[in-house]
């Protein structure tokens, strides 16, 4: 392994001392930390592998920060988090600038009054919430199948609750399921 490669807080696999932190890198050598303390190794010289995945792109000249936003619009997309432009298009045409009137039973208090974008912004934040819950269950390394079958069960429960709001959604893909899809 190259010492260039390498980073504080990077964990790394000896052959010998087994899992590490690395603690320090200076020109030649580094600090890592395992199990059995402390060791300053010339990565250069032993059998050191990364024990975290990697990336390295080579030939790729754009600017970090165009990297990063297409990184993160890759994500948002890939867990169905919509920006606010894009929820007001999943909204009914007929419910487009309209408002959610609450009254409170006793006349003498006065109604709220809500646009209908901002309560349907609020719904599709809880149907994504949801389903970034359901993808957390699905792969948490310490669940039991029988305690992810259970929550998952909670899960759609939930969006059988949230079937009321269906109206407001203009295409039934976009809409809750008791099913929890």
């Amino acid at each position: 392994m190259r010492i260039e490669s390498m980073h504080v807080g990077m964990k790394v696999l000896h052959p010998d001392y087994g899992l590490g932190t690395v603690k320090g890198v200076s020109e030649y050598m580094t600090e890592i930390r395992f199990d059995g303390g402390l060791k300053t190794l010339s990565p250069d010289q032993c059998d050191l592998k990364p024990a975290e995945a990697q990336a390295e792109i080579t030939g790729l000249s754009i600017p970090l920060t165009t990297l990063v936003a297409e990184t993160v619009s890759a994500m948002v997309k890939e867990l169905h988090l919509e920006r606010d432009d894009s929820i007001v298009e999943q909204l009914g045409t007929r419910w487009q600038k309209g408002m959610l009137v609450l009254r409170p039973a006793d006349a003498g208090l006065q109604p709220k009054e809500v646009p209908l974008e901002t309560f349907f912004h609020k719904i599709v934040g809880v149907r994504n919430q949801l389903r970034v819950l359901e993808q957390k269950i699905n792969a948490h390394p310490q669940l039991s199948d029988a305690d992810k079958v259970e929550m998952q069960q909670y899960i759609s429960r939930s969006h059988g609750s949230l079937t009321t709001f269906n109206i407001l959604f203009k295409n039934k893909d976009d809409q809750f399921s008791s099913k929890g899809e």
